[in-house]
């Protein structure tokens, strides 16, 4: 697939189709967010700006091969199935990744983005299911959220927030506050796997009367935390 550039004069340049660099991709199912369930294509990212404490794709950090635009949706198609998640470490990172996401859309995926909320979002095609991934403080990159990407976010996207105590709860409850979101877009609370007990944050939820979605990672019930699924 060639993309095109605008050049002086209006008219249009070729240039080089996008290239990424790939951690793995691989078939499960979604454990998380609307699309949980379902049979997913994973197409994970190499490289991510922030270090959350309790990262559970740190290997994805460095290392991948670099894939043309081609090669990757062609390695997709094989899997025989719809949805398609982009992935990582932190997608967005990699300048091609809107290119990738436009043309997983193109070619009839049901596609969801992966994203911190650190980066800008406004390059995501708009067909792309956003979940984005606000840091709680324990997380250690809660500065590095960008809260004008709410704004950004549209009806059937969702916010997740991953927690690790009442701490962290506490204060999500007071961003939803402070940063109503858009019509149509779900807030998902998540523990800790492996450090908050899920049934300590169901009850917080309760007792709280939270108007959010209580999630637990369907992916880890089934095969632990384990890469590759």
């Amino acid at each position: 697939m060639t993309q095109t550039a605008a050049v002086p004069g209006g008219a249009r340049a070729e240039r080089a189709p996008a290239r990424l660099r790939i951690t793995e991709t691989f078939l499960s199912l979604q454990g998380e967010a609307a699309q949980v369930g379902w049979p997913t294509v994973f197409v994970r990212l190499t490289g991510c700006p922030l270090r959350c404490r309790w990262c559970d794709t740190a290997y994805s950090f460095s290392g991948g091969q670099m894939l043309g635009l081609d090669e990757i949706l062609d390695t997709v198609a094989g899997f025989g199935v719809r949805h398609v998640c982009v992935t990582g470490g932190e997608p967005l990172a990699q300048p091609g990744c809107p290119a990738l996401l436009e043309a997983l859309c193109e070619r009839g995926h049901a596609v969801s983005l992966e994203t911190s909320g650190a980066l800008e979002l406004r390059e995501v095609d708009p067909r792309v299911r956003i979940v984005m991934d606000l840091k709680a403080p324990a997380s250690g990159e809660s500065a590095r959220n960008r809260l004008d990407n709410l704004e950004r976010l549209r009806p059937g996207d969702q916010i997740k927030i991953v927690l690790a105590d009442r701490a962290d709860f506490d204060w999500a409850l007071e961003l939803l506050l402070r940063h109503p979101r858009p019509d149509g877009v779900e807030v998902l609370f998540s523990p800790v796997y492996g450090e908050l007990e899920p049934q300590r944050l169901a009850e917080w939820i309760l007792e709280a009367r939270a108007p959010v979605r209580f999630q637990l990672q369907l992916h880890k019930l089934l095969w632990g935390d384990v890469a590759g699924h």
